[in-house]
């Protein structure tokens, strides 16, 4: 699967979970947080998509994604993500 498919992929999950994927350019990584109740990813738009990608996973390994349905390269992805430092 190509990478702006698995980021499309992100996308419909954080839906799915009710959790907004907000975008940026900076100084910073990413990850996520709660601010007033709402979970929220921030991704770094300049970084890498490989680095954007692994921050969405390494984000969505705090959920229990047991029962929810997804793609079974994206349940993949997530599973054998490995935080890299860019």
């Amino acid at each position: 699967m190509k990478k702006k498919e698995l980021l499309e992929e992100f996308h419909l999950l954080a839906e799915k979970l009710d959790i907004k994927i907000m975008k940026g350019k900076g100084d910073f990584s990413g990850g996520s947080c709660t601010v007033n109740n709402e979970k929220i990813i921030v991704i770094n738009n300049s970084k890498p998509i490989e680095h954007r990608l692994n921050t969405l996973a390494g984000c969505f390994k705090e959920y229990n994604l047991d029962a929810l349905y997804m793609i079974p390269a994206l349940r993949e992805y997530i599973d054998n993500v490995q935080m890299l430092e860019f």
